[in-house]
């Protein structure tokens, strides 16, 4: 298997298991947990989605001539772009879904990513706490 394809089936599990996570926490603590639940399904499902497109996007646009590449990536952000912005506006639109959780389930797949990066380079740590005198 490629291995950015490990990578983003392994991003997007981290997402589900999350998602799954705040929803159920939703469901103890909140006043109307369905439409978080909606919320977090509608804004994960979207936010998965444009990793997915965001991945496919990366693969074509590294075997394409430099120029086109550009195009290609432009025109597959703005996409993106645009999608996310229908998501939100049908969030605040709809009773039924709460716009905030489908914010955070958009934001969570660069949540992960982020927290990945963050705790898995244990050098950059150690060259943190090293003294500045010791090397």
């Amino acid at each position: 298997m490629n291995h950015s394809v490990e990578l983003v089936v392994s991003i997007i599990k981290k997402a589900i298991i999350i998602l799954a996570v705040l929803i159920i926490i939703s469901f103890f603590f909140l006043e109307k947990p369905m439409t978080w639940a909606y919320g977090y399904i509608f804004g994960g499902l979207i936010g998965i989605l444009n990793f997915i497109l965001l991945a496919r996007t990366m693969e074509r646009a590294v075997e394409m001539p430099p120029h086109k590449a550009q195009g290609y990536a432009t025109v597959n952000y703005f996409i993106r772009f645009s999608i996310t912005g229908v998501v939100i506006i049908v969030a605040l639109k709809a009773d039924y879904i709460n716009a905030l959780a489908a914010i955070v389930g958009i934001v969570l797949i660069k949540l992960i990513i982020l927290a990945t990066n963050l705790f898995n380079d244990k050098e950059y740590y150690k060259r943190i706490f090293n003294r500045k005198g010791e090397n």
